[in-house]
């Protein structure tokens, strides 16, 4: 048995990590962890300086920001996908990336100097929406330029790896910092942290890129990705479960947010501590993820209505303990659909598609937060968190009803499957 043991470890470490084998992935693996444990420092000290500092425990105040910080996803839909399909995206992200950074000095800036107000953030939010809807398609398809198709799964649940592990560390370090010197380091800590990523960026060896094909410059092209997703059954049932938990049930800011100071009466340690602990999940989900080979519809489904279950255990926990229990449920089945979404999507569409699919996807999933954002915080005020929680259940049970009735479908339908569904 002992000569066994280490063959299956390095089997699996062989599955699980296989990416990391490729150097320009690995670089900018390392580059991207950097750089999100910053981004999850600014998420933990931005949520706690509108709801402590700049407002009266206004959690509507907290989905405002969120809404103007995603809602650009949607507004500016159309050109974002095309960008990461048309423009070479190693060179787009280091002036979306160093953009980012230079949002989070101002901001930091802002809080140091104590002049820092409630428009500010909002204003600083918006702008960094914008920057972020350009990123985001191009950071999520900057992958398959990394990574073979045969590894293009793993690398996208290695990302996740990446940006949940970071969620253990930035949160906790947020708090400590907060706790001891104010808000504003963790901003400028961020904005420090971006310089990790333009350094990858710099290093790669751009002959060895996976380069895909590029969208023309016909007007057109700036609405195939709608007419695309148009023709295909299996994407529009994915968007629509995309739509349920990205507006309703993503919203974790304010979820756990409200519960840590309204019901648990916790300070910013606490706040800092419960997104950690939600964090233990994603990072295991991820892991998951990617020790699997494919992804399979049926992930969706599972992974939905666990969701569901996680939050309606969440609602009705009477201490912290096990509500940090709960959000570890909730973290796993989330990364599960998220990268389950995102990994069928991308190896189901055509590479000269996938900006403009995935900038759908984004738009749909983050964009929707306008909509619920604020209709989540407005019932975390009115009838408190509790219900605000109850609210992210029915969004996990209704995509999984989602999921069944296209499954049910496709097999009594028995259509032709598209390579994702297989």
């Amino acid at each position: 048995m002992a000569a066994i043991r280490p063959r299956a470890c390095e089997g699996m470490a062989k599955g699980t990590f296989r990416s990391l084998k490729v150097f320009n992935y690995r670089v900018w693996a390392i580059g991207s962890l950097v750089s999100n444990v910053g981004t999850w420092m600014q998420r933990t000290a931005q949520d706690w300086l509108v709801l402590t500092q700049l407002t009266q425990h206004s959690a509507t105040a907290v989905g405002i920001v969120m809404g103007l910080q995603f809602g650009p996803q949607l507004l500016l839909l159309p050109w974002t996908g095309y960008a990461a399909d048309r423009f070479e995206r190693r060179k787009l992200l280091s002036v979306t990336q160093a953009a980012s950074g230079f949002l989070a000095l101002i901001l930091g800036l802002l809080c140091i100097t104590e002049l820092v107000q409630l428009w500010h953030v909002y204003v600083l939010a918006f702008l960094s929406g914008c920057v972020n809807a350009v990123d985001s398609p191009a950071r999520q398809t900057f992958v398959s330029d990394l990574v073979r198709d045969d590894d293009l799964s793993n690398a996208v649940a290695l990302n996740s790896t990446s940006i949940n592990a970071a969620q253990m560390v930035g949160p906790a370090v947020a708090g400590i910092l907060i706790a001891a010197v104010g808000s504003g380091w963790a901003f400028l800590i961020n904005a420090a942290s971006f310089g990790a990523v333009l350094g990858s960026l710099g290093l790669l060896r751009v002959k060895e890129l996976h380069a895909n094909a590029r969208a023309g410059r016909s007007r057109g092209n700036l609405v195939e990705g709608f007419r695309y997703v148009r023709s295909r059954r299996d994407l529009k049932a994915i968007l629509s479960m995309v739509f349920l938990i990205g507006t309703f049930g993503l919203n974790f800011p304010i979820f756990i947010s409200t519960m840590s100071v309204k019901i648990f009466h916790g300070g910013a340690n606490q706040y800092g501590f419960l997104t950690s602990v939600m964090a233990v999940g994603t990072l295991a989900g991820a892991l998951l993820a990617a020790g699997r080979e494919k992804p399979r519809f049926g992930f969706l489904l599972v992974g939905a209505a666990i969701f569901g279950l996680g939050f309606a255990f969440a609602a009705i926990t009477p201490n912290v303990w096990l509500f940090g229990a709960a959000l570890v449920v909730i973290g796993v089945s989330g990364l599960t659909f998220v990268n389950s979404t995102s990994s069928l999507m991308q190896l189901s569409t055509e590479p000269v598609m996938r900006g403009r699919v995935m900038a759908l996807r984004l738009a749909i999933g983050v964009g929707a937060t306008p909509i619920g954002a604020p209709i989540v915080g407005w019932i975390a005020d009115t009838f408190g968190p509790r219900w605000a929680l109850g609210v992210g259940a029915a969004s996990g049970f209704m995509a999984a009803l989602v999921a069944f009735v296209y499954l049910i479908g496709r097999r009594q339908n028995q259509p032709q499957l598209n390579k994702g569904d297989r």
